[in-house]
């Protein structure tokens, strides 16, 4: 079993950044890509990003956070990070972190989630 523990989130203005880190661990984690997600109250789940974890390259980045959003990550602590510039109010959500196939990922449909984390952005 694999868990994800998502941290970083918070209460910010307009304009502010955040980073927010993924911290994977469990038992034999290998999953070929890990991505972020967000849902707003009333909204369905938005897939943000998506990241490829032996290569370290950015697979998907949704066209509502390009440019301001970037997912990396950290191999020796198997953590991801999403780190989120010039938010907006429209950024608030839950944003959770999510392991597996990158096809599933897409799907909304990863091996693995994280418990979530709040990001909220004041005007």
């Amino acid at each position: 079993q694999v868990q994800l523990v998502e941290s970083g989130g918070g209460l910010v203005q307009a304009g502010d950044s955040l980073r927010l880190s993924c911290a994977a661990s469990g038992r034999a984690f290998s999953s070929s890509a890990m991505g972020w997600f967000r849902q707003a109250p009333g909204r369905e789940r938005e897939f943000v990003a998506a990241i490829g974890w032996s290569s370290g390259i950015t697979i998907y980045l949704a066209d509502s956070v390009k440019g301001r959003f970037t997912i990396s990550r950290e191999n020796a602590k198997k953590t991801v990070y999403l780190q989120m510039n010039s938010l907006k109010p429209e950024d608030t959500a839950v944003y959770y972190c999510a392991a597996g196939f990158y096809s599933d990922l897409r799907r909304r449909r990863p091996d693995y989630w994280g418990q979530g984390t709040q990001v909220t952005v004041s005007s």
